[in-house]
Parts: structure tokens; C-alpha cells; sequence
């Protein structure tokens, strides 16, 4: 979940995020918010980066805090590609798949002082051989980073119309090289990440997140799901720690059929974890099928830290400001009030 409250300048992870990740850690495995491989990876103000020495020091105080729970903590790693904006490239282009901008897409852009607003993104530039090397070499070393920094692992984002998702769908891949056209060339950019994290720092320090049903950002891609569970089939080959599936959670959002459950557990038989959307009873149910084997929260756990304790005794649960969202201060972040 991203929540913008890193320290300025440097996307510094801070004591503040160190008491938000703390109060949750009765999760047992907590995620972090997604977090940038490098100076062009970013595309909204405030996220926290794991490349440079400042932010690991910052990382290293958050992943003691949750440590001395008892909890285990995974890095989200991410390059967000065309979602994002000349303001986070130096007055430059961001660089994508193809040079074809997201439609009706929109990032936060914010002053120094916190005050923000929604922008367009731009037209990106299509990457060079060059770019793409570059990159698949940033994940590996923020990788390196994050376990120096105390995770016990890093989930690749590859989903929610980020860089590597970008790759996998035809309508924001149009490259006639060998990371486009056929399934086997759009996977390939995520392959070359997976290996070269897992050549870093271990399989078994490995996740990845996809989101083959997830349309937003100008993602409707028609051969996203069979592309989805060819790639599911190469992770399992490289024996990752855990495929992480982000499933829309919005209103109106589609409903995953079962066939594609049970085809994913037939590719990947690894350990799955589901997250979007779930109450108590809904995760219950997808894990007593064994569709899954860890159910995440995301927005629940945001408003409500003891959500663990919650769930064990049925209380009700807090609402969410999302005011608070993004951005600010120890308001509606840290100051979420735990059952007596």
C-alpha cells in the first residue's frame, strides 16, 4: 500500500514508517509498500527508494521495529516505466516497453511541502537494449540492498500496469524484438528479473506479484491471462519463494473465475498468495480450496492495526480515511487506535 511518507530529499525511510510497519506486525509477514530500484523508477511523490545508502540505513531501523515483533518483512520492489512523469525523470522522458502513453492515467506530483495534485502521464521513450539491461541489473542490486538493509526477502512487482507489466501485454508492448509479439518474447523482460534477483540473492528470497485481471492504468490487454500462467509455469521452474496475485478490489471489479484458479495452482505449485478485496469469510474460503495459501490485507490493515486480534475475536473493523491516503503526517498513518 502505498503511502508517501518517506523523508525529503533522498525518499528516506523514517521513524514514522518504522511505528506504522511495528503496529501491523502481528501480520506475520508484512509487504512493504512499493519501493523504487532506482532514480528513474519512481512515478509519485514521496516513495521510498532501497538503492542508496541513506535508505537502507532508514530501511534498516523499520525492518529491526518489525523483526522485534516477530514478524518477517519482504521489500516490494518496483520501476513503475510510463506511469510516471518528467518531474521524477530529470526533465526526461520515462522510459517503457513501446513510446505509447497510458490513457486517462494520472500520478501525484507534490512540492516540497507536501502539497500535491494528479497529472497526466507523459509520452514515454521505448527502451534501448541498453535500458533493459540496465534495469534488469537495478533489480538485482536493490535487491542486494534490501537484505542488507534486514529484509528476508523482495517481491518483484510485476503487476497493477507497471514496468514489468507494461512487457507482458500487447497493448502497451508494440516492440518487434525479442521482448515483443508472442507470449514466450513478452515474458522475457520478467524471466531476465526473476533470474537476475534470484542469482543476487536466493529463490527462496524470491516473490513476484502479477495482476492478470487488473485493467486499470490502461492495461486491457485480450492475452493477458494465458501470458499470465505461461509465466507462472517458467517461476515455478526457478522455484520462487511464493507467486503473490493482486486482484482488483474496487466496486465493480471482475470476478476471478475458479477455472483460472485452478489452472494457476496446476502451474505454480509454490506457495500463492491472494490479496484484494477479502474479508474474513472470503479468505477462509479460498484457502479451505486450496486456491491459495496466504490471504493479504491491504486496506484493512491500514485502519486497522490490530486487524490480526479483530479477526480472532469478530470485532468490527475501522474505516479507512483515505483523505490520509497518500502523503502528510502521523494522521490517519500511525494514529489508527488499536481494541483496548
Amino acid at each position: 500500500m502505498t503511502r508517501s511518507r518517506s523523508s525529503q530529499p533522498g525518499n528516506i525511510p523514517n521513524d514514522m514508517m518504522a511505528t506504522y510497519y511495528r503496529q501491523r506486525a502481528t501480520a506475520g509477514l508484512i509487504i512493504t509498500e512499493a519501493t523504487q530500484i532506482s532514480d528513474d523508477a519512481q512515478g509519485y511523490s514521496f516513495t521510498p527508494g532501497v538503492y542508496t545508502d541513506d535508505q537502507v540505513a532508514g530501511w534498516s531501523k523499520v525492518t529491526q521495529s518489525v523483526h522485534d515483533e516477530g514478524s518477517k518483512m519482504f521489500c516490494q520492489i518496483w520501476h513503475v516505466g510510463r506511469v510516471s512523469h518528467a518531474t521524477f525523470q530529470k526533465g526526461e522522458k520515462p522510459i517503457a516497453p513501446s513510446a505509447l502513453a497510458p490513457v486517462e492515467t494520472q500520478v501525484w506530483v507534490a512540492d516540497e511541502n507536501g502539497n500535491g495534485k494528479m497529472v497526466d502521464c507523459e509520452e514515454p521513450r521505448e527502451m534501448t537494449k541498453d535500458d533493459i539491461r540496465r534495469v534488469v541489473n537495478d533489480f538485482a542490486s536493490a535487491a542486494k540492498r534490501a537484505v542488507e538493509a534486514g529484509f528476508d526477502g523482495v517481491e518483484i512487482h510485476g503487476g497493477n500496469g507497471y514496468l514489468i507489466d507494461q512487457f507482458l501485454r500487447t497493448n502497451s508492448n508494440k516492440r518487434t524484438d525479442e521482448y515483443g509479439g508472442k507470449r514466450e518474447n513478452r515474458i522475457r523482460f520478467l524471466l531476465e528479473v526473476v533470474d537476475a534477483v534470484v542469482s543476487a540473492i536466493g529463490a527462496h528470497k524470491v516473490g513476484t506479484r502479477l495482476a492478470p485481471f487488473i485493467t486499470f492504468k490502461d492495461m486491457n490487454c485480450p492475452d493477458i491471462v494465458p501470458t499470465i500462467l505461461d509465466a507462472a509455469a517458467e517461476l515455478q521452474r526457478r522455484d520462487i519463494a511464493y507467486l503473490h496475485l493482486s486482484e482488483a478490489d474496487w466496486d465493480d471489479a471482475p470476478v476471478i473465475p475458479e477455472s483460472f484458479r485452478i489452472e494457476l495452482r496446476k502451474r505454480f505449485k509454490n506457495c500463492i498468495v491472494v490479496a484484494g478485496r477479502y474479508t474474513q469469510q472470503r479468505a477462509e474460503e479460498v484457502l479451505t480450496k486450496n486456491y491459495a495459501d496466504i490471504v493479504a490485507f491491504g486496506r484493512p490493515f491500514v485502519s486497522n492495526p490490530d486487524l490480526v486480534y479483530r479477526f480472532q475475536h469478530n470485532e468490527p473493523l475501522a474505516e479507512l480515511d483515505r483523505a490520509t491516503l497518500f502523503g502528510g503526517s502521523e494522521k490517519g498513518y500511525t494514529d489508527y487506535p488499536e481494541l483496548p
